[in-house]
């Protein structure tokens, strides 16, 4: 299986829990992109399109797409949906080392779910590359899960090489290393974005996990979880959830 097919099932995972986590952050962006598109159609780009499932809202949106990732797999799926949409444009590169002639020429940098995978070294150089990127007045919509989350702090023990043999028996479906390699905290991300020269006009946390309960207890599990994620977020508890969101715009 290809990572970006991997990608995909999460989206239609058998467990009722692992599908949440992942629609529920899909729609919060969804509704972000289209909360922050300006009125005039202009350009965006997204940071590590993935499996492309927000290109196609993009393009409706916007006049001009690039889609732009390190990863030749997500670019080769991108080239798919670029055959019949020639205002989606294809580029490699790594956002921590962006420059020329796009700098400053984007209205909406969109870069879901990445900042986890990029070297704690390189950290502040993906922020500045968000910066670089936006035209000024225009908007960052990025989301990366919380570095104390109930799931992550999991992760650490059902994905390792040890035991995600287990994890994959338990679920019945493909199950991949994280390959989190810098989770930061609401305090580390805000501050990054402020050092990058971000205004933070939202932000929103989101996606509760109980460990054994969500494998065991199915749909049951899950509307605990969705009761539990209301009550904690907002709270002191906060970085309990998953997934931290922003929608930050590009200071003049």
């Amino acid at each position: 299986m290809t990572l970006v097919e991997h990608q995909r099932t999460l989206y239609t995972s058998r467990n009722p829990t692992r599908r949440w986590l992942h629609t529920s952050r899909r729609d919060w962006i969804l509704s972000a992109i289209r909360r922050h598109a300006p009125a005039r159609r202009t350009r965006a780009i997204e940071i590590g399109p993935g499996s492309g499932v927000y290109l196609p809202l993009l393009l409706e949106l916007f006049d001009q797409v690039t889609a732009f990732d390190i990863e030749a797999q997500y670019l080769d799926a991108a080239q798919s949906l670029a055959a019949d949409h020639p205002a989606l444009r294809i580029e490699h590169g790594d956002v921590t080392a962006t420059a020329g002639a796009d700098a400053g020429t984007y209205d909406l940098v969109l870069c879901s779910e990445v900042v986890e995978h990029i070297p704690p070294a390189q950290s502040a150089a993906a922020f500045a590359g968000f910066r670089r990127l936006l035209a000024e007045g225009g908007v960052l919509v990025l989301s990366t899960p919380h570095r104390w989350s109930a799931i992550e702090t999991t992760a650490r023990i059902a994905l390792s090489p040890a035991m995600i043999w287990l994890t994959r028996l338990v679920y019945r479906e493909p199950v991949l290393e994280m390959g989190h390699i810098n989770l930061l905290t609401r305090g580390q991300v805000e501050h990054a974005l402020h050092d990058a020269g971000f205004e933070i006009v939202e932000r929103h946390a989101g996606g509760f996990y109980l460990p054994v309960l969500a494998e065991l207890f199915g749909e049951g599990a899950l509307k605990l979880e969705q009761w539990l994620e209301s009550r904690v977020r907002g709270g002191p508890l906060h970085q309990l959830l998953w997934t931290q969101y922003y929608v930050a715009r590009a200071r003049m």
